[in-house]
Protein backbone atom coordinates (compact mmCIF):
# COMPACT_ATOMS: atom_id res chain seq x y z
CA UNK A 1 0.00 0.00 0.00
CA UNK A 2 1.23 3.82 -0.96
CA UNK A 3 0.51 6.54 0.84
CA UNK A 4 -1.98 7.55 3.31
CA UNK A 5 -4.00 10.24 1.94
CA UNK A 6 -7.04 12.24 4.46
CA UNK A 7 -9.53 13.58 2.58
CA UNK A 8 -11.73 16.64 4.10
CA UNK A 9 -14.81 17.25 1.58
CA UNK A 10 -17.54 15.65 -0.18
CA UNK A 11 -17.13 12.00 -0.11
CA UNK A 12 -16.15 10.44 -3.38
CA UNK A 13 -14.67 12.92 -4.89
CA UNK A 14 -10.84 11.48 -4.88
CA UNK A 15 -12.52 8.18 -6.66
CA UNK A 16 -15.27 10.15 -8.85
CA UNK A 17 -12.29 12.12 -10.26
CA UNK A 18 -9.24 9.50 -10.65
CA UNK A 19 -8.07 9.38 -13.99
CA UNK A 20 -5.55 6.50 -12.96
CA UNK A 21 -7.83 3.92 -11.47
CA UNK A 22 -4.62 1.67 -10.75
CA UNK A 23 -2.76 4.58 -8.47
CA UNK A 24 -5.76 5.03 -6.84
CA UNK A 25 -6.07 1.56 -5.76
CA UNK A 26 -2.37 2.28 -3.99
CA UNK A 27 -4.13 5.09 -1.91
CA UNK A 28 -4.99 3.88 1.43
CA UNK A 29 -8.18 6.63 1.11
CA UNK A 30 -9.62 8.33 4.68
CA UNK A 31 -12.96 10.16 3.24
CA UNK A 32 -13.99 12.46 6.35
CA UNK A 33 -16.32 16.05 6.08
CA UNK A 34 -15.58 19.45 6.67
CA UNK A 35 -16.47 20.41 10.19
CA UNK A 36 -15.11 17.69 12.71
CA UNK A 37 -12.57 18.59 15.71
CA UNK A 38 -9.11 17.62 14.96
CA UNK A 39 -9.19 15.21 17.73
CA UNK A 40 -11.22 13.25 15.02
CA UNK A 41 -9.16 13.45 12.04
CA UNK A 42 -6.26 12.40 14.03
CA UNK A 43 -7.99 9.24 15.41
CA UNK A 44 -8.47 8.22 11.78
CA UNK A 45 -5.55 9.76 10.12
CA UNK A 46 -2.67 10.62 12.33
CA UNK A 47 -0.15 8.80 9.93
CA UNK A 48 -1.39 10.09 6.96
CA UNK A 49 1.23 11.79 4.62
CA UNK A 50 -1.45 14.08 2.36
CA UNK A 51 -4.32 16.15 3.49
CA UNK A 52 -7.10 17.16 0.70
CA UNK A 53 -9.10 19.47 1.53
CA UNK A 54 -12.00 20.78 -0.14
CA UNK A 55 -11.41 25.18 -0.62
CA UNK A 56 -12.65 26.07 2.31
CA UNK A 57 -12.19 23.49 5.06
CA UNK A 58 -10.34 24.89 7.77
CA UNK A 59 -7.03 23.00 8.67
CA UNK A 60 -5.78 24.46 11.94
CA UNK A 61 -2.03 23.86 13.62
CA UNK A 62 -3.71 21.59 15.93
CA UNK A 63 -4.37 18.94 13.07
CA UNK A 64 -1.17 19.70 10.94
CA UNK A 65 0.93 19.75 14.07
CA UNK A 66 -0.37 16.45 14.72
CA UNK A 67 0.09 14.29 12.32
CA UNK A 68 3.87 13.31 12.07
CA UNK A 69 4.11 12.04 8.58
CA UNK A 70 2.12 14.79 7.07
CA UNK A 71 3.88 15.81 4.24
CA UNK A 72 1.75 17.81 1.54
CA UNK A 73 -1.70 19.68 2.00
CA UNK A 74 -3.57 20.13 -1.15
CA UNK A 75 -6.31 22.53 -1.44
CA UNK A 76 -9.54 20.56 -4.08
CA UNK A 77 -9.32 24.18 -5.40
CA UNK A 78 -7.76 27.48 -6.16
CA UNK A 79 -8.96 28.85 -1.96
CA UNK A 80 -6.43 27.99 0.64
CA UNK A 81 -7.57 30.43 3.34
CA UNK A 82 -8.30 27.45 6.37
CA UNK A 83 -5.14 26.32 6.38
CA UNK A 84 -2.83 27.30 8.98
CA UNK A 85 0.66 28.11 6.74
CA UNK A 86 2.75 29.18 9.48
CA UNK A 87 2.15 25.77 11.28
CA UNK A 88 2.39 24.16 7.58
CA UNK A 89 6.17 25.82 7.26
CA UNK A 90 7.14 24.90 10.86
CA UNK A 91 6.05 21.31 10.34
CA UNK A 92 7.74 21.29 6.68
CA UNK A 93 4.80 20.93 5.00
CA UNK A 94 4.04 21.63 1.55
CA UNK A 95 0.66 23.37 0.93
CA UNK A 96 -0.71 23.35 -2.91
CA UNK A 97 -3.78 24.75 -4.83
CA UNK A 98 -5.13 23.92 -8.28
CA UNK A 99 -4.12 26.92 -9.68
CA UNK A 100 -6.22 27.94 -13.22
CA UNK A 101 -8.41 25.08 -12.61
CA UNK A 102 -11.22 27.08 -12.77
CA UNK A 103 -10.17 30.21 -14.49
CA UNK A 104 -12.05 29.80 -17.55
CA UNK A 105 -15.30 28.68 -15.73
CA UNK A 106 -15.07 31.51 -13.59
CA UNK A 107 -14.60 34.02 -16.48
CA UNK A 108 -17.79 32.54 -18.60
CA UNK A 109 -19.12 33.16 -14.90
CA UNK A 110 -18.22 37.07 -15.20
CA UNK A 111 -19.36 37.34 -18.09
CA UNK A 112 -22.48 35.64 -18.06
CA UNK A 113 -23.12 38.17 -15.28
CA UNK A 114 -22.19 41.37 -17.22
CA UNK A 115 -24.46 40.30 -19.72
CA UNK A 116 -27.36 39.38 -17.78
CA UNK A 117 -26.74 43.18 -15.89
CA UNK A 118 -26.42 45.13 -19.08
CA UNK A 119 -29.35 43.40 -20.50
CA UNK A 120 -31.32 43.60 -17.39
CA UNK A 121 -32.14 39.61 -17.48
CA UNK A 122 -33.57 39.33 -14.35
CA UNK A 123 -36.32 41.83 -14.72
CA UNK A 124 -37.15 40.88 -18.21
CA UNK A 125 -37.62 37.29 -17.62
CA UNK A 126 -40.38 38.23 -14.61
CA UNK A 127 -42.04 40.41 -17.18
CA UNK A 128 -42.62 37.67 -19.40
CA UNK A 129 -43.64 35.60 -16.80
CA UNK A 130 -46.01 38.52 -15.86
CA UNK A 131 -47.55 38.75 -19.12
CA UNK A 132 -45.54 42.28 -19.20
CA UNK A 133 -43.06 41.53 -22.20
CA UNK A 134 -44.47 44.44 -24.66
CA UNK A 135 -44.50 46.36 -21.77
CA UNK A 136 -41.00 45.74 -20.54
CA UNK A 137 -39.78 46.05 -24.35
CA UNK A 138 -41.43 49.41 -25.14
CA UNK A 139 -39.72 51.03 -21.63
CA UNK A 140 -36.35 49.42 -23.02
CA UNK A 141 -36.94 51.31 -26.32
CA UNK A 142 -37.64 54.30 -24.62
CA UNK A 143 -34.86 54.52 -22.34
CA UNK A 144 -32.69 53.50 -24.59
CA UNK A 145 -30.56 51.66 -21.26
CA UNK A 146 -29.58 48.40 -22.79
CA UNK A 147 -26.49 48.15 -23.62
CA UNK A 148 -23.60 45.97 -25.35
CA UNK A 149 -20.30 45.00 -24.24
CA UNK A 150 -18.83 46.49 -26.82
CA UNK A 151 -20.15 49.96 -25.99
CA UNK A 152 -18.15 49.33 -22.34
CA UNK A 153 -14.49 50.05 -20.84
CA UNK A 154 -14.21 46.70 -18.26
CA UNK A 155 -11.60 47.16 -15.58
CA UNK A 156 -10.52 44.08 -13.66
CA UNK A 157 -9.51 44.75 -10.58
CA UNK A 158 -6.49 41.98 -9.99
CA UNK A 159 -5.50 40.64 -12.93
CA UNK A 160 -4.37 36.49 -12.60
CA UNK A 161 -5.26 33.35 -14.12
CA UNK A 162 -9.13 34.35 -13.97
CA UNK A 163 -8.86 38.14 -15.17
CA UNK A 164 -6.82 37.02 -17.79
CA UNK A 165 -9.06 34.35 -19.37
CA UNK A 166 -11.45 37.33 -18.98
CA UNK A 167 -9.97 39.64 -20.85
CA UNK A 168 -9.56 37.48 -24.14
CA UNK A 169 -13.57 36.50 -23.60
CA UNK A 170 -13.87 40.17 -24.03
CA UNK A 171 -11.72 40.80 -26.24
CA UNK A 172 -13.99 38.91 -28.97
CA UNK A 173 -17.27 41.28 -27.76
CA UNK A 174 -14.73 44.15 -28.81
CA UNK A 175 -14.64 45.55 -25.02
CA UNK A 176 -12.24 48.00 -23.86
CA UNK A 177 -9.98 45.89 -21.32
CA UNK A 178 -8.61 47.50 -18.92
CA UNK A 179 -7.15 45.82 -15.43
CA UNK A 180 -5.23 46.99 -11.88
CA UNK A 181 -2.79 44.97 -10.12
CA UNK A 182 0.26 46.15 -7.53
CA UNK A 183 2.76 45.28 -10.38
CA UNK A 184 2.37 45.91 -13.69
CA UNK A 185 2.32 43.23 -16.60
CA UNK A 186 5.12 43.27 -19.09
CA UNK A 187 4.18 44.95 -22.78
CA UNK A 188 4.00 41.86 -23.87
CA UNK A 189 1.45 40.56 -21.52
CA UNK A 190 -0.60 43.37 -22.08
CA UNK A 191 -0.41 42.85 -25.79
CA UNK A 192 -1.72 38.82 -25.24
CA UNK A 193 -4.60 39.99 -23.53
CA UNK A 194 -5.46 42.71 -24.88
CA UNK A 195 -5.80 44.89 -21.63
CA UNK A 196 -4.34 47.94 -20.73
CA UNK A 197 -2.45 49.18 -17.42
CA UNK A 198 -4.11 51.67 -15.81
CA UNK A 199 -3.98 52.81 -11.84
CA UNK A 200 -6.68 51.92 -9.60
CA UNK A 201 -8.76 55.28 -9.17
CA UNK A 202 -7.72 56.22 -12.86
CA UNK A 203 -9.80 52.73 -13.16
CA UNK A 204 -12.49 53.18 -11.53
CA UNK A 205 -13.29 56.42 -12.79
CA UNK A 206 -12.95 55.69 -16.32
CA UNK A 207 -14.63 52.05 -16.61
CA UNK A 208 -18.30 51.04 -16.59
CA UNK A 209 -18.05 47.83 -15.21
CA UNK A 210 -15.85 46.98 -13.03
CA UNK A 211 -14.94 43.26 -11.80
CA UNK A 212 -13.13 41.84 -8.79
CA UNK A 213 -10.42 38.91 -9.14
CA UNK A 214 -8.63 39.41 -5.86
CA UNK A 215 -8.25 37.36 -2.83
CA UNK A 216 -9.30 37.63 0.60
CA UNK A 217 -6.29 39.73 2.10
CA UNK A 218 -5.90 41.95 5.22
CA UNK A 219 -5.21 43.90 2.20
CA UNK A 220 -8.01 43.48 0.23
CA UNK A 221 -11.11 42.68 2.78
CA UNK A 222 -13.14 45.13 2.20
CA UNK A 223 -11.60 46.65 -1.01
CA UNK A 224 -14.95 47.65 -2.64
CA UNK A 225 -16.32 50.39 0.22
CA UNK A 226 -18.03 53.67 0.23
CA UNK A 227 -14.48 55.18 -0.92
CA UNK A 228 -14.34 52.81 -3.62
CA UNK A 229 -17.77 53.08 -4.64
CA UNK A 230 -18.02 57.30 -4.72
CA UNK A 231 -14.71 57.01 -7.61
CA UNK A 232 -16.58 55.10 -10.10
CA UNK A 233 -19.26 56.61 -12.80
CA UNK A 234 -23.01 57.49 -12.01
CA UNK A 235 -24.81 54.42 -13.19
CA UNK A 236 -22.29 51.85 -13.67
CA UNK A 237 -21.74 47.96 -13.13
CA UNK A 238 -20.21 46.09 -10.44
CA UNK A 239 -19.63 42.58 -11.12
CA UNK A 240 -17.56 40.21 -8.41
CA UNK A 241 -16.76 36.43 -8.90
CA UNK A 242 -13.86 36.13 -6.70
CA UNK A 243 -14.76 36.61 -2.88
CA UNK A 244 -18.04 37.98 -0.53
CA UNK A 245 -15.51 39.53 1.99
CA UNK A 246 -13.71 41.67 -0.99
CA UNK A 247 -16.65 43.88 -1.26
CA UNK A 248 -18.68 45.72 1.70
CA UNK A 249 -22.57 44.83 1.30
CA UNK A 250 -23.27 48.00 2.93
CA UNK A 251 -21.50 49.66 0.33
CA UNK A 252 -23.30 48.20 -2.38
CA UNK A 253 -26.48 48.76 -1.23
CA UNK A 254 -25.54 52.45 -0.48
CA UNK A 255 -23.86 52.72 -4.09
CA UNK A 256 -26.84 50.84 -5.53
CA UNK A 257 -29.73 53.63 -3.64
CA UNK A 258 -27.44 56.27 -5.01
CA UNK A 259 -27.71 55.63 -8.29
CA UNK A 260 -23.44 55.50 -8.14
CA UNK A 261 -24.56 51.86 -9.39
CA UNK A 262 -27.26 50.45 -12.02
CA UNK A 263 -26.88 47.27 -11.07
CA UNK A 264 -24.73 44.55 -9.73
CA UNK A 265 -23.74 41.16 -10.48
CA UNK A 266 -22.65 38.76 -7.60
CA UNK A 267 -21.69 35.13 -7.37
CA UNK A 268 -19.92 35.54 -4.24
CA UNK A 269 -21.63 37.61 -1.17
CA UNK A 270 -20.30 38.36 2.50
CA UNK A 271 -21.35 35.13 4.99
CA UNK A 272 -21.62 32.54 3.36
CA UNK A 273 -23.87 30.08 2.87
CA UNK A 274 -26.08 33.10 2.35
CA UNK A 275 -28.93 32.85 4.75
CA UNK A 276 -32.06 34.69 4.34
CA UNK A 277 -31.05 37.43 6.53
CA UNK A 278 -28.50 38.67 4.81
CA UNK A 279 -28.28 42.52 4.07
CA UNK A 280 -27.95 41.96 0.29
CA UNK A 281 -31.81 39.85 0.42
CA UNK A 282 -33.74 42.08 2.50
CA UNK A 283 -33.45 45.13 0.35
CA UNK A 284 -36.76 46.82 -0.78
CA UNK A 285 -38.02 45.49 -4.15
CA UNK A 286 -36.63 48.63 -5.61
CA UNK A 287 -32.59 47.54 -4.62
CA UNK A 288 -33.78 43.58 -5.36
CA UNK A 289 -34.32 44.66 -8.74
CA UNK A 290 -30.46 45.94 -9.37
CA UNK A 291 -29.07 42.64 -8.27
CA UNK A 292 -28.13 39.54 -10.00
CA UNK A 293 -27.26 36.60 -8.55
CA UNK A 294 -25.48 33.31 -8.84
CA UNK A 295 -25.01 30.97 -6.10
CA UNK A 296 -20.92 31.19 -6.64
CA UNK A 297 -21.10 28.92 -9.05
CA UNK A 298 -18.45 29.98 -11.18
CA UNK A 299 -15.43 27.56 -10.31
CA UNK A 300 -17.85 24.23 -10.22
CA UNK A 301 -18.25 23.64 -13.64
CA UNK A 302 -17.35 19.51 -14.55
CA UNK A 303 -14.07 20.55 -16.35
CA UNK A 304 -13.18 22.48 -13.14
CA UNK A 305 -13.30 19.20 -11.19
CA UNK A 306 -11.43 17.45 -13.62
CA UNK A 307 -8.96 19.84 -14.40
CA UNK A 308 -8.40 20.01 -10.65
CA UNK A 309 -8.16 16.63 -9.42
CA UNK A 310 -5.48 16.05 -12.33
CA UNK A 311 -3.23 18.72 -10.25
CA UNK A 312 -4.29 16.98 -7.12
CA UNK A 313 -3.39 13.31 -8.25
CA UNK A 314 -0.23 14.62 -10.11
CA UNK A 315 1.15 16.20 -6.67
CA UNK A 316 0.68 13.03 -4.81
CA UNK A 317 2.51 11.35 -7.65
CA UNK A 318 5.17 13.14 -7.88
CA UNK A 319 6.14 13.03 -3.61
CA UNK A 320 5.84 9.16 -4.38
CA UNK A 321 7.92 9.44 -6.66
CA UNK A 322 10.09 11.89 -4.56
CA UNK A 323 9.68 15.11 -6.75
CA UNK A 324 8.55 18.76 -5.72
CA UNK A 325 5.07 19.53 -6.45
CA UNK A 326 3.90 21.85 -8.32
CA UNK A 327 1.55 24.88 -7.20
CA UNK A 328 3.15 25.50 -4.21
CA UNK A 329 1.86 28.40 -1.93
CA UNK A 330 3.72 28.61 1.20
CA UNK A 331 7.25 29.59 2.29
CA UNK A 332 8.43 25.86 1.84
CA UNK A 333 9.50 25.43 -1.40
Amino acid sequence: MGQKVLHIGKAGNMERYAADKKFLEKIHLVDLPMGLEPEKYLKEAKDAQVIVADAIARIPAELIDGMPNLRMIHSEGVGYNGIDLEAADRNHVYVCNCRGMNASAVAEQAVMLMLGVLRDVKNGDRAVYEGEQIRKKESYMKNGNLMELADCKVGLVGFGDIAKSLAKLLNAFQAEVYYYKRTRESKESEREYGASYLPLDELLSSCNIISMHVPVTEQTFHMADDAFFSKMQDGSYFINTARGEVADSAAIVRALKSGKLAMAGLDTLEFEPVQKDNLLLTQEQEIQDKILFSPHIGGITASSFRRGYAMIWKAIQDLEEGKTPLNIVNALI
